[in-house]
């Protein structure tokens, strides 16, 4: 089985050590005979806007709107090249919804498929988010997906910068922790932490579970054994969900149509 762990935007923001340390995380999550391939999306444009919106940390979802387009064609080519399956890496789902009207392998959003994994163990969870804006954009996606009614509440930690986090280990699990102990307090049962390259590649779930005392949902693992199961029981996302037209290539993206 081929899954394809597809980044939310075309820069790479870590060196090569950094990629190969998140790859070997990654593909430590899958099952044996599972290879876990990460790849990037084609800048089509829209970065510019992303770094606009970074330094003013008003990442609310305007972004991965631009970024669409990309990650649309990038997982048409996925189906092409015999991918079994695509999870996208960022835990706000970008292109999730829409690129499932475009192929027939399963496209797994990182943030839903946790949200219903949370729902498994607890009555109620709370989302742990990077930045103020991001928790507003949480809350958006998370009604959308009509799952409103599990979650007791989201709280920011305010931290977040580009690249390797590393060095930021113990900030991040102090300021989680806090966090996470007010999300308690107002009746969270377990967490889901956002922001990947906080949670798990800088700070592992179990490392926060461990003094919280309450589930803490590794979104990656649960991203790569949903699609997994997905693949082994050969199902996909309905079409009466997500309509379908079979013959879309991935240059149909960014080509103008001729009358």
């Amino acid at each position: 089985m081929r899954i394809m762990i597809l980044n939310h935007q075309s820069k790479r923001e870590g060196s090569a050590e950094y990629e190969a340390r998140v790859a070997a995380l990654l593909q430590s999550y899958a099952s044996p005979g599972t290879t876990i391939e990460v790849h990037y999306p084609e800048d089509l444009g829209g970065s510019e806007v992303t770094s606009h919106l970074r330094k003013s940390q008003a990442l609310a979802g305007l972004h991965h709107a631009l970024e669409t387009p990309a990650l649309v064609k990038k997982i048409i080519e996925a189906e092409r090249l015999g991918f079994d399956a695509v999870v996208q890496s960022n835990t706000f789902d970008p292109g999730v919804e829409v690129a499932r009207c475009a192929v027939r392998i399963p496209v797994v959003g990182v943030l839903r498929a946790s949200c219903h994994f949370a729902a498994t163990l607890c009555d109620r969870f709370g989302l742990i988010a990077p930045l103020d804006s991001h928790a507003v954009y949480a809350r958006r996606i998370i009604e959308n997906y009509r799952m409103g009614r599990f979650i007791s509440g989201i709280k920011a930690i305010n931290t977040y910068e580009t690249g390797d986090l590393s060095a930021y280990h113990d900030l991040l699990v102090e300021r989680m922790l806090a966090v996470g102990k007010e999300l308690i307090a107002e009746g969270a049962h377990a967490l889901i932490p956002l922001g990947g390259r906080l949670v798990p590649y800088v700070v592992s779930p179990l490392e926060l579970e461990a003094e919280l005392k309450v589930p803490v949902i590794n979104t990656k693992l649960v991203g790569i054994r949903h699609a997994e199961t997905l693949v082994n029981g050969k199902t996909s996302h309905s079409i009466k969900s997500y309509p379908w037209s079979e013959g879309l290539a991935p240059e149909n993206i960014s080509r103008r149509a001729v009358e």
